[in-house]
């Protein structure tokens, strides 16, 4: 049905999605990717769940003119809040062969390799905890782990604004962090459940207990994607392997690509996308 190769899309609210683009892009260089940052709605965490799948869906459909087969929601609020009424009502109308895959699950799906105290921490958005995403999906393939949350909602605006090397980021890192291991001090792997969230694994590292486990999204989902490829040779053969990567935003250009560096590691050229 889809003679036509493309490259694999890869979504996010704003520019945390980069970090797990960059890991992607480290894990399977040889193929083309469209990177979209919905910059001019975000933050999508503290939206209803309505608005981020109306938002997201409308996103995805964008990525798939643009000749995309496979797109990766690397958002861990869309994936939370969206995902699963896009792959069961969505996709089989709009092309059962296209596929969208979320962040939340591959984390999921390993978490309990790491933990030996089987108490895990996780940091999101406030989207993200009040979902109840991870403690469902964890329950699903470690039952026997306890899992506590914990909103962050400073974390990303520090992020965004270069303020997380600041003294000011210290003072959140911390408090949220207390907030976490006052639910259990038996907590040893913590999930950041945030794609802004690993640059600040310096300051988390500072006031974290030495021994706990930080798992960063990026380079899981890297790894579960190149899994998924490999499993599933139909769809890999519809994935275009020119090396390219190509970036859009809802909001201002300069401002994203200024930005992006930050979150990507390397220099960023936009286009601008008119939803």
């Amino acid at each position: 049905m889809h003679k036509q190769k493309g490259p694999i899309g890869v979504f996010d609210s704003g520019y945390g999605g980069l970090t797990v683009l960059k890991e992607i892009v480290k894990e399977l260089p040889q193929y083309d990717y469209i990177y979209l940052g919905d910059n001019g709605r975000a933050p999508y965490g503290i939206r209803s769940f309505e608005t981020v799948y109306h938002y997201t869906l409308e996103c995805v459909q964008h990525l798939f003119r643009m000749g995309c087969h496979l797109v990766v929601l690397a958002c861990n609020t869309a994936s939370a809040k969206a995902l699963r009424s896009i792959q069961q009502n969505d996709l089989p109308h709009i092309d059962p062969e296209r596929r969208v895959l979320g962040i939340i699950r591959p984390t999921t799906e390993i978490v309990g390799n790491y933990t030996k105290s089987r108490q895990v921490g996780i940091f999101g958005t406030s989207g993200t905890v009040n979902s109840q995403s991870y403690p469902i999906e964890i329950e699903k393939f470690f039952p026997d782990v306890t899992v506590y949350q914990q909103a962050c909602p400073m974390w990303v605006p520090l992020v965004e604004n270069d303020e997380y090397h600041s003294e000011g980021a210290d003072f959140f890192i911390n408090k949220y962090i207390r907030q976490l291991m006052v639910q259990s001090p038996d907590i040893d792997t913590i999930v950041l459940g945030c794609t802004h969230y690993p640059l600040l694994i310096d300051k988390l590292q500072k006031h974290l207990p030495p021994d706990i486990t930080l798992l960063s999204q990026g380079p899981i989902a890297a790894g579960s994607l190149a899994n998924y490829l490999e499993r599933h040779p139909e769809m890999e053969a519809r994935c275009s392997t020119g090396g390219s990567r190509t970036f859009y935003t809802t909001d201002d250009t300069e401002t994203f690509d200024r930005q992006a560096g930050i979150f990507f590691g390397t220099s960023v050229n936009s286009r601008h996308l008119e939803l």
